[in-house]
Formats: C-alpha cells, structure tokens, sequence
C-alpha cells in the first residue's frame, strides 16, 4: 500500500496518486515559468515547485485535479516539501475523484445533523429558534460538508459544521458550570457564527474565498442574512432579540484588528469568542503535533504568531 503525504520521512520516495489543492503559475528568476503547487490526500497537505513548466502543463495541472506524482519528501526553510520527479493526470480507470484525497471530520453527515438539530430544540427563545431553523434549513448542504477555513483550524470536509458542534460541546459545560447564562442566545450565536463561511467559501475541495468572501467576509454576510431572515419571517428587525443574535456574530472575532466591527458587550458574546479561539487554537496544535514525533518542534503556525510547539517525551 502506498504512503500517504504525512506518513513520509525525510528524503524518503514517493508515488502515488494525490489532488492538486493549490496550483498558481510563477516565473522564476532566469524568465522561466513554474508552477507552485500544494498536493493534498487524506493525511495533510505538502508544497512542491514544478520547474519548467510548459504552457500545457499549466493548463492541466490546476486546482482540484488528480495526479500521478512520483518525489521526493525534502526539507526547505524547516518546512516540509516535495521535490518532484514526474507528475501527469490520473487516467479514467484511475483513482481520479477529488473527494478520495480531501480529509473529512471525524464525525458522519447524519452524527452532526443529528447532534444539531437536537440543540435546536434547547433554544427555546421562539425568535432565535426560528431564525436558526431557517437559516440552517438553507444553508444545510454547505454547512455540512464546508471546511471552517481554507487553512489553519477545520479545513477539511464537513469541518465546518464539525467546529460548530464542537464549541456547543465547550458551551454546554460553560452553561453548566456558571449561572445567569442565556443558553439559547449562546447556542444559537454558535451555530449562526460562521454560517456566512457557507458563501465565503468555494466548497470543500481546493477551498478558495469566493468573490463575496473576498469582500464582504462571513460575519457581515451572516448578520445581512440575520436580517433577512427575520423579514422573511415577520419579525421586527429592531427586535432586541435579533439585535443581539446580529451582535453574537459581529462580536465573534473579539477584536476590531481580527475583523470584528464590534468587539463582545454582551456576556454571551465574549462566552462565543473565546470558545471559537479555544477550538481553533486546539486544532492548530494538535494538527501540527500529530505530524511530527516526541522530543521535536513543530513548523511554526502561521495563525498562532509563528510559534513553534514542543512534543514532550513519554
């Protein structure tokens, strides 16, 4: 059975078959043209540079299709990369479904409906459970089969919903363990959150920001369905619960440098930012750790300040 991308060591060879997540066409410094590429399969992902790239060649090695690559795993700048040998297209009869090389949550489709569509029937606010039942109801095959981000935290298939369930996990025992919390306002601010990353983003394969996402970003394009939603439902927009379900997901990103147009002022909305950091910070790490063995550093995390993480001995 052949290796998959992550399981490589240093130096050691590689062939087999993986999709091409990222390919964007460059020029070197002696005029020639290459292509920068990011394979993927199931295990993670690794950079590569096709040197001399002819004009056919940038046409078909694009975005979201499927290679035969023959390489090497080598090491650039401490960073993990592939020195590539050969790479062409996998044929008919070949393994060439983009959907066999993108990594899934952990978690089936019908384990996370299943485990969303029982935490709507906690939000007993009539007005949040609506406006979370519609928006859901709409955006219900993105959201989950979406990653929660391009890179970094989730970016895999269904992480979208699966970073969602997995801060309503956190906020259930926050709900436990302090008094005077508005469940359904907190519930429904988590699910509503990165609804909008449903219309930021491409899809789960060779995720790309779409032009919206590029433009307007999923918190201003959630709070505009918030709104719509509340028309389309007969409620008053200046309803105070609307109002803060709009706050919840402005506010999530907690700080006006990170793209929050308001920071949290309610105590749900800080509840929200700091279990949507917490998940993500998590996920980070642990994606990293998980690459490399015990007494080394990891690469540096581009998201989390460029910091290298340790992997203690046993």
């Amino acid at each position: 059975m052949a290796k998959r991308l992550m399981d490589l060591k240093l130096d050691e060879d590689f062939e087999s078959y993986v999709l091409i997540k990222e390919a964007t066409k460059r020029v070197a410094k002696n005029g020639k043209k290459f292509i920068s590429l990011v394979f993927q399969d199931q295990s993670g992902q690794i950079s590569g540079k096709y040197w001399d790239a002819s004009d056919q060649d940038i046409q078909q090695f694009v975005n979201g299709r499927v290679v035969l690559l023959t390489g090497k795993r080598e090491s650039y700048m401490n960073m993990p990369q592939m020195k590539i040998v050969s790479m062409r297209l996998a044929k008919e009869n070949e393994p060439h479904n983009p959907l066999l090389f993108v990594k899934r949550a952990p978690l089936t489709r019908p384990q996370m409906e299943d485990f969303i569509n029982q935490t709507i029937f906690e939000i007993t606010n009539a007005t949040y459970n609506r406006v979370v039942r519609y928006l859901i109801q709409k955006h219900a095959d993105a959201f989950f089969s979406f990653p929660a981000a391009k890179t970094n935290h989730h970016d895999f298939a269904g992480g979208l919903a699966f970073h969602t369930i997995s801060i309503l996990r956190l906020a259930h025992s926050v709900v436990g363990q302090y008094e005077g919390i508005d469940a359904p306002l907190l519930y429904s601010g988590v699910i509503l959150h990165d609804l909008g990353k449903t219309t930021e983003l491409s899809g789960p394969i060779s995720t790309e920001y779409t032009l919206a996402g590029n433009l307007l970003g999923h918190l201003s394009i959630m709070d505009a369905e918030i709104a719509e939603a509340a028309d389309h439902l007969g409620i008053d927009q200046q309803n105070q619960d609307i109002i803060l379900l709009r706050h919840m997901v402005l506010a999530h990103h907690g700080l006006l440098e990170y793209g929050s147009p308001e920071r949290p002022k309610i105590l749900e909305a800080e509840i929200l930012h700091h279990l949507d950091e917490l998940d993500a910070t998590i996920m980070m790490i642990q994606g990293a750790l998980k690459n490399i063995q015990p007494g080394d550093f990891t690469d540096r995390i581009f998201g989390l300040d460029n910091r290298r993480f340790y992997k203690p001995t046993d």
